[in-house]
């Protein structure tokens, strides 16, 4: 099973660690700080043994990774993971404040279920199934999410189930949040956050996140 580092290090951006198998372009690793697609959440960029990263996806317990078919990488071998780090971060604090706007809707709209989500390094995005327009709520839903931001609460995360990965986030008299992404230590992190109102077919809404630089 590989050990995924990414959670008890969400801020390393280097990571020494050991080939686990491989099969073709595609490795395993003993562990790796490289997350994979999950949740919505994009997968990181870099590099392995300084090899390109051409996909990365979870196939639980092991995340598998696709090199260039022409890689020399054997099982066994010592190599280094690295990340793009300045894009990670940016994933870390759009995937926090997509959380906190998930569950600000979830406590004021009754019935509102998510249909889809994604976090890029531009902006995040969350659907939901609504039958009327959100548009009155977004102000009203950025002003309480940008009062947790600038509140600075401390996000703890931990297991709920460690044998079976199962992961959350926590803030302290806020919410307890199933989750297995990558997230910062502190709302403050996030800065500002900007909503935009985008309407994706009858029956649907789209909130989009965006980050003040």
């Amino acid at each position: 099973m590989t050990e995924k580092a990414f959670w008890s290090n969400p801020y390393a951006s280097r990571h020494a660690t050991v080939v686990a198998s491989v099969n073709q372009a595609e490795v395993t690793l003993d562990s790796t700080i490289f997350f994979a697609f999950s949740g919505g959440q994009e997968s990181d960029c870099g590099t392995i043994g300084g090899y390109p990263v051409i996909s990365a996806r979870m196939e639980a317990p092991e995340i598998i990774y696709t090199l260039p078919l022409d890689h020399r990488l054997n099982a066994g071998q010592e190599v280094a993971v690295e990340i793009d780090w300045r894009r990670r971060y940016r994933l870390m604090r759009l995937h926090f404040a997509a959380e906190l706007v998930l569950e600000l809707f979830y406590r004021n709209l009754d019935g509102a279920g998510k249909v889809g989500a994604h976090i890029g390094q531009d902006k995040a995005r969350i659907d939901f199934a609504w039958p009327e327009s959100v548009s009155p709520l977004l102000p009203r839903f950025a002003e309480e999410a940008n009062r947790i931001v600038d509140a600075d609460l401390e996000i703890r995360t931990g297991f709920e189930d460690a044998a079976s990965e199962r992961r959350y986030w926590e803030i302290e008299g806020f919410a307890r949040v199933p989750c297995g992404g990558t997230h910062v230590r502190r709302t403050g992190e996030i800065g500002p956050i900007r909503l935009k109102r985008n309407n994706i077919g009858r029956g649907k809404e789209r909130v989009e996140i965006y980050l003040a630089e």
